[in-house]
């Protein structure tokens, strides 16, 4: 039976003692996820700045006055190279994203739709940030292969009009209602750090929570302060919230991909090994998130080396362990736990990959 999460509920939950929420958290992820295993992808910026919008956080926004420099769109061969370079350092997903309030369908358009059909080509999966989008739009790019499509809610409906007054909560629905019924996996999570209270953190997971389905992907952003933003004086979250919000996301979305992205360079390899312990399965590699800054993928690569974690294959969604009924049997003789995917699981993961090779084929 499917749970209603009230604000309230998530708030309970956000609450808890810290160990006794890890606990749960990490139970949850070993249930559904390989804790072994997390996502890298790679985020470009395929149109930089002048976004004629006015949220307090960005950059990009064209009003702000910040060190951006304005960027056409890149061509799809650029797109092609920064793909290749992004798999070959362990990438299985790229994320494209430009500075648009909304997609129009012009050329600019029609060459993303290159892009995607390009990247999917690579045997990469294919995610686009693009700002509002139609139906008709949203098919458009499900037919050139797109895997999906990120739409932040940001915060809760409350405090959104405390960020942003150049779009509605309701715009924000939409568009991920429009991604959902084009077939595109839906990307949505939000930002911490706004001068948002922790039950607007809850009203954002419980927002997400209770849409049908619930995204695949949720990222939990910590907000980086840009000189020029309305939100530069903002402190830095401590890294408790980051754990906080992982671990609250991961119980009451059990099957996404928790993705453990912006702010990250403010986090030690500790505070990032507690998010990873309390359920993140995913992290954005690179220099630069758009147009903030990011971990080295050598220092990335490295942590995980400590861990003992892996990156993780291409259209593999909430990959679950497969669970014997006694313990010598998912044991190996030095004591590490093996993980292997069920039959259903490599079913729907073949299913995934002949869909993608299908439309690159076409």
């Amino acid at each position: 039976m499917n749970t209603t999460w009230t604000t309230e509920k998530v708030l309970a939950i956000y609450n808890k003692p810290l160990i006794e929420l890890m606990y749960e958290a990490a139970k949850t992820h070993r249930e559904n996820h390989n804790p072994l295993e997390v996502q890298v992808s790679t985020l470009l910026s395929i149109k930089t700045g002048g976004c004629p919008e006015d949220c307090g956080y960005c950059p990009q926004a064209a009003r702000y006055h910040t060190d951006i420099d304005n960027n056409d769109l890149m061509s799809v061969s650029q797109v092609k190279a920064q793909a290749l370079r992004a798999k070959s350092n362990g990438s299985s997903r790229l994320c494209m994203g430009a500075a648009w309030r909304n997609i129009k369908d012009n050329a600019d358009f029609d060459q993303v739709l290159e892009m995607v059909k390009t990247v999917n080509s690579l045997e990469m999966e294919v995610c686009c940030t693009l700002g509002m989008m139609s139906e008709g739009q949203a098919q458009k790019l499900a037919d050139a292969g797109l895997y999906a499509y990120n739409h932040n809610l940001d915060t809760s409906e409350e405090h959104y009009k405390e960020v942003i007054s150049t779009r509605g909560y309701d715009d924000r629905l939409k568009t991920i209602e429009n991604a959902n019924k084009a077939g595109i996996s839906v990307c949505s999570g939000g930002i911490i750090g706004m001068g948002e209270s922790p039950k607007d953190r809850a009203g954002m997971l419980s927002t997400l929570a209770n849409m049908n389905p619930q995204p695949k992907s949720v990222p939990i952003n910590s907000l980086v302060a840009v000189e020029g933003t309305p939100l530069e004086d903002q402190k830095n979250v401590p890294i408790w919230d980051m754990v906080r919000m992982v671990a609250t996301a991961r119980i009451v979305m059990p099957k996404a991909v928790v993705r453990l992205s912006a702010g990250r360079t403010e986090m030690s390899d500790e505070g990032q090994a507690l998010c990873f312990l309390s359920g993140a399965s995913s992290i954005f590699a690179g220099d630069k998130l758009l147009t903030t800054p990011n971990p080295d993928i050598n220092k990335d690569m490295e942590l995980f080396g400590i861990l003992g974690l892996s990156p993780k294959a291409p259209f593999v969604d909430g990959d679950q362990p497969e669970t014997k009924a006694t313990a010598p049997s998912c044991m190996s003789t030095e004591g590490n736990v093996k993980w292997s995917r069920p039959a259903h699981k490599i079913e729907r993961n073949e299913n995934a990959k002949s869909r993608a090779k299908q439309l690159r084929n076409n």
